[in-house]
């Protein structure tokens, strides 16, 4: 028998402080963001020919 979830309440404290030091050293170097971009776009393009192809 499935299990329905008819309301999902999640709360979250965020700390000023560690989010801003954090925030500093995830920022990728510009050749890994370039990367990352040039992937994304193959895989939409993908997509794209697969809808064509339908």
């Amino acid at each position: 028998m499935p299990v329905v979830i008819r309301e999902l309440v999640i709360t979250a404290t965020v700390d000023e402080n560690a989010a801003a030091q954090t925030n500093s050293a995830a920022t990728p170097p510009a050749e890994a963001s370039k990367k990352l971009v040039q992937e994304c776009v193959e895989q939409v393009l993908a997509i794209l020919r697969e809808r064509e192809e339908r």
